[in-house]
């Protein structure tokens, strides 16, 4: 009886902590959707930027004034040239952000 008894406990146990696995993974496929649109360096606000994982309201800024003072981003690994993302942060936002070639006085004449 002890022995049904710790077997079923142990499959009970082994069954919570697998569902529990699970219900991680469908809360993070939750939070962030794999269908959305990608968050676009150059024209983004700061409110957008700050639905970026690990991106507050200091860090878009930041990026604001990066876009601000070099012209616009030309490609995404420039996000690194900012304060504040490193390398590991860059590799979990790369897949989230993209850039368009910001507008120069020849494109806008065209």
């Amino acid at each position: 009886m002890r022995m049904m008894f710790a077997a079923l406990l142990v499959l009970a146990l082994g069954a919570a902590a697998a569902a529990a696995q699970d219900g991680g993974r469908a809360a993070a496929t939750r939070a962030m959707p794999e269908t959305a649109a990608p968050v676009n360096l150059n024209t983004a606000t700061t409110v957008q930027l700050e639905t970026l994982p690990g991106v507050g309201p200091a860090l878009a800024q930041r990026i604001v004034d990066y876009r601000q003072q070099n012209g616009g981003f030309k490609k995404i690994e420039e996000l690194m040239n900012v304060r504040g993302i490193g390398e590991t942060s860059f590799l979990k936002l790369k897949a989230l952000v993209t850039v368009t070639p910001p507008r120069t006085d020849r494109a806008a004449t065209q």
